[in-house]
């Protein structure tokens, strides 16, 4: 399968890196909170490249992320993250999924805080970008971090969804989502918590997308919603 973006494994390690330095200059990543993933083909080595567990992502060694196989074993490097099965239950129930990011964005925790639109979808239907960028974002439950039932929980829930679902949101810890390399996960991700910020910042009163204005991006565009 040919993937966007450099073949090898040390250039996978490097744009990890690269995303995670990227996040955590521009505050959607802070302190030690947050995971990047990679699940790597056979040419490139096979199994996943993590980052480590209480890493910081604006200081990641690409030499020292975690690189396990698929039964979450330890080939090289640091120990794994320890959302390393949440990672790897992804993984195995989405199979276009090549990057997995998890982030403690603020205005998306902050959106639990405050109550999400819906528990199936935390955001209304506000901008095209968000329809055609991100889709549907369900609320996981609060559970303690690093609870291995979450897994179990995104899982059941990409399982369950009509249309491709590419992110979710776990309640007062922030946004997990996946897609086909660091940069694209990076950019819904991007996308996920600018919506956030603007319905905040609007004191949540925007009229959310009609459902012919949905209808059009859905015809146009094919989009996630």
């Amino acid at each position: 399968m040919s993937l966007p973006w450099p073949a090898t494994q040390d250039a996978v390690r490097a744009d990890i890196a690269r995303v995670g330095a990227s996040l955590f200059q521009r505050g959607l990543a802070h302190s030690t909170a947050g995971n990047i993933s990679v699940r790597l083909t056979a040419e490139q080595g096979g199994g996943f490249l993590i980052t480590p567990t209480d890493a910081c992502l604006g200081f990641l060694d690409p030499a020292q992320l975690a690189w396990v196989i698929e039964d979450g074993s330890t080939l090289a490097g640091a120990r794994a993250s320890k959302t390393l099965i949440l990672h790897r239950r992804i993984y195995a129930s989405a199979p276009d999924a090549h990057c997995v990011l998890h982030t403690h964005s603020t205005h998306l925790v902050a959106l639990t805080l405050q109550g999400v639109w819906h528990n199936d979808d935390i955001l209304p239907p506000l901008t095209p970008y968000q329809l055609m960028k991100v889709g549907h974002v369900p609320l996981v439950p609060y559970r303690m971090p690093g609870d291995a039932s979450v897994a179990d929980d995104v899982a059941a829930l990409i399982s369950k969804t009509h249309r491709p679902l590419r992110a979710v949101m776990l309640e007062r810890l922030g946004p997990v989502v996946w897609h086909d390399s660091p940069g694209s996960a990076m950019a819904l991700l991007e996308e996920l918590e600018e919506t956030a910020r603007l319905w905040l910042l609007t004191e949540r009163r925007p009229e959310p997308l009609t459902d012919s204005q949905i209808g059009e991006l859905q015809i146009r565009f094919n989009t996630l919603w």
